[in-house]
């Protein structure tokens, strides 16, 4: 017994760097697309999620992997086999991806701020911004252990906080089991869709996972087993508490008005499953605009990095990207839609992180033995033609409607 346990801290001790990648699967933009999916489709579209999440866990292992192996990030290994007029363009849709993403974490963090205390929405997006910047200062000042232990902590509030609602209101078994047929009904549910594919498979959560594996174990494939229980276990609770978001919405929501803001939504779960769930739920949305945009942020530096050798302090680039959010903020453009349309921005960026990735981990002279199986390969390429049809899906329906 006392082998066993020894065995399973040790292997408790290897796990923390999904769950750092998984707060971005969790992040205000899922709160926005979940909501607003459930509360307009009811269970239409809960089969997006398990497809994006099976997806997310895949191309996850694969970025992690590739940091173990060959000891560098994804972005490192980008910059290696492309000429340097390709990768600054590279950089520059990299930026705007990470830009989409700032936008939608800084934003969600101000709403809740609003929700909570009833603060304007700009005074709202600089404290947003000032708690990120103190939580990047805790992974640059304290090292990674730290930084993963504070934001898996925040992982558990957000995941209290969205997923309460189910015990008050239990979802239609029924109603679950028929989400899980794929189909759309009409362009704005391809539009819905796409938005919760760019929330769920997060572009800069790929390229910073192959970071955090490398550098919290160095060159070190020995730890793949315990890497994939890591983003296993992760995946898993991302994937519920989004799941939770949609389901907490369809059986509570549907066919109300108002719901389709982040505002309307607690306001709506507030009356339909009262004050107590609708504080966690605007807790749950707190948290988890504090920590993704932290994440977020480390995320752009690692690209930057990675694909330039430029390297910027944490909180410099905290405060240079913070400003289009707040720019958003000050002209009174709407933040659920400004959030939902930042996660379709997400989508397009997702091929450019997913080809390189499953390319350079097929390649037996960069991966040795650890190269993809066959039938990963093909899973994977899978994943990748099945974001760019939706895309050019999406495309088409909304220019044509």
């Amino acid at each position: 017994m006392v082998a066993v346990s020894t065995r399973l801290r040790a292997g408790a001790a290897l796990l923390g760097p999904a769950f750092v990648a998984a707060i971005a699967y969790v992040d205000p933009g899922n709160v926005a697309t979940n909501t607003a999916a459930g509360a307009r489709f009811g269970y239409l579209l809960v089969w997006v999620l398990v497809v994006a999440n099976v997806m997310a866990g895949l191309v996850q292992y694969l970025s992690a992997k590739l940091g173990l192996v060959t000891g560098q990030s994804l972005p490192e290994a980008v910059r290696d086999h492309l000429p340097r007029p390709v990768r600054l363009a590279y950089w520059g849709q990299a930026e705007v991806v990470a830009m989409a993403t700032d936008l939608a974490e800084v934003l969600g963090g101000a709403v809740a701020l609003s929700i909570l205390f009833d603060l304007p929405l700009l005074l709202g997006g600089v404290i947003t911004g000032v708690v990120s910047t103190v939580l990047l200062l805790v992974q640059d000042k304290r090292g990674q252990r730290p930084f993963e232990r504070v934001i898996t902590t925040m992982l558990v509030v957000i995941a209290i906080g969205f997923m309460a609602g189910l015990f008050v209101s239990p979802p239609s078994v029924s109603g679950a089991v028929s989400g899980l047929v794929p189909r759309f009904d009409g362009s704005d549910s391809v539009l819905l869709a796409a938005g919760m594919l760019g929330a769920t498979v997060m572009p800069h959560a790929v390229y910073l996972h192959s970071a955090l594996a490398r550098d919290r174990h160095g060159r070190n494939p020995s730890v793949l087993g315990a890497t994939k229980a890591d983003v296993v276990v992760a995946m898993l609770l991302a994937g519920a508490v989004n799941t939770a978001m949609l389901l907490v919405a369809a059986s509570s929501l549907q066919g109300r008005n108002g719901v389709d803001t982040l505002e309307g939504a607690h306001a709506a779960v507030g009356s339909t499953l009262g004050g107590g769930i609708a504080l966690l739920f605007a807790f749950g949305l707190l948290a988890s605009g504090f920590a993704s945009t932290a994440v977020g942020c480390y995320a752009g530096a690692v690209v930057m990095d990675g694909l330039l050798r430029v390297r910027i302090p944490l909180p410099a680039r905290r405060i240079v990207t913070l400003v289009p959010a707040l720019a958003i903020l000050a002209f009174g453009v709407d933040p659920t839609f400004a959030l939902v349309l930042s996660q379709v921005v997400l989508s397009f960026g997702i091929p450019f992180a997913l080809v390189p990735l499953v390319w350079l981990t097929a390649r037996r002279p960069l991966m040795g033995s650890y190269t993809n199986r066959r039938s990963v390969t093909v899973a994977a390429s899978a994943v990748v033609f099945a974001v760019v049809v939706l895309n050019v899906a999406l495309i088409y329906l909304t220019t044509s409607a």
